[in-house]
């Protein structure tokens, strides 16, 4: 069943949508490793079923737990990934299934920055070298002295000194081969950033930098951006609206000011308790909401809400029924059958 975005949880009179994703699905066959060879394969639901818009200079931040699918979703959007059912629409143009070429259009206003800022540069290469390396795919007239013009001014936007220009990935620290990441990004100018947790890996310090270099960015440049975390309090601080994900589903999405001020699904209120806060009256008077059990296969999720399992006010009827996204205030839209009345029966 698709989960259409809650129309409450939209600005009115807003912009167009950038991007418009509707039900996407991703789907793997997967063999069981303790299985006979010739038993039937078994499917992994990485993505299953999320809907969401981006508008023009937008934020929309995407959390979760590990191997709940953030990270295919990103990849899926950009067809890194292929998705298996679903609508990517871009600028109003349907893209899954659209031919190769296209998506090389689409890539040229839509780039992303990897989680482990490291191993995603090349270490046989220049900063130089992996900065212009967007260029040279995407506009290979141009010539030597405007890239190497472009890359100088870039590197100086991300905060980088020209003096580095001619270094390798190794002689840098975490956050500087973040910010050639970011960098390289945005050497096309696009629209769309995807930042695939660009700080999980960073000391909390360098984090913060990040996180107000992309805010800064985004101000001066217009840019959309889809922030991907397993962490609330990053989200917090740069995005409009949050999505929360669990076993490749959506629970709720939100503004960011209603999601932190009253989130409305289990999932969302377990994850804002384990925050730790700075006030130690606050802290000691929170209820830390537990999760119960272990994050369930995505092989084999449970039936009917795909949280039940580890909801600690779960219904008989969580077992049965598949919650959607729907209204649960203003501007929040969450999929839980506690916020929804069962349907009557026919006698």
């Amino acid at each position: 069943m698709a989960e259409p975005v809650s129309g409450s949880v939209q600005r009115e009179g807003a912009a167009p949508p950038i991007l418009s994703v509707r039900d996407l699905r991703l789907h793997f066959d997967v063999k069981d490793p303790k299985g006979w060879p010739w038993s039937p394969a078994r499917k992994l639901r990485a993505v299953d079923g999320i809907s969401f818009e981006l508008r023009a200079g937008e934020t929309l931040g995407i959390v979760g737990e590990s191997g709940c699918g953030k990270s295919t979703l990103a990849r899926a959007i950009l067809n890194l990934l292929p998705a298996n059912a679903g609508s990517i629409a871009w600028m109003g143009r349907e893209m899954r299934g659209a031919p190769e070429h296209e998506w090389l259009t689409m890539r040229r206003e839509a780039q992303m920055i990897f989680q482990d800022p490291l191993a995603s540069l090349d270490p046989r290469m220049t900063v130089a070298q992996i900065i212009a390396e967007p260029l040279r795919t995407h506009r290979p007239g141009m010539d030597a002295a405007q890239t190497l013009a472009r890359v100088r001014a870039m590197m100086q936007r991300v905060g980088l000194s020209g003096q580095q220009i001619n270094r390798y990935p190794h002689e840098f620290s975490g956050g500087q081969c973040q910010r050639i990441g970011i960098a390289r990004a945005l050497i096309l100018e696009p629209k769309l950033i995807i930042c695939d947790e660009p700080v999980s890996a960073l000391d909390v310090s360098i984090q913060a930098q990040i996180i107000n270099l992309l805010r800064e960015l985004q101000q001066s440049m217009g840019l959309a951006l889809i922030f991907i975390a397993h962490d609330l309090a990053v989200v917090k601080h740069i995005s409009h609206r949050i999505l929360v994900m669990y076993l490749g589903r959506s629970m709720e999405l939100a503004h960011k000011q209603a999601l932190y001020a009253e989130p409305r699904h289990p999932y969302t209120r377990a994850l804002l308790s384990a925050i730790p806060s700075p006030d130690p009256v606050r802290e000691r008077a929170k209820v830390i909401e537990l999760l119960h059990g272990e994050l369930p296969s995505p092989i084999d999720p449970p039936s009917g809400c795909v949280f039940r399992t580890r909801c600690p006010q779960a219904l008989a009827r969580c077992a049965q029924e598949v919650p959607v996204l729907r209204p649960a205030g203003a501007q929040t839209a969450a999929a839980c059958l506690l916020l929804t009345p069962p349907e009557p029966r026919c006698s």
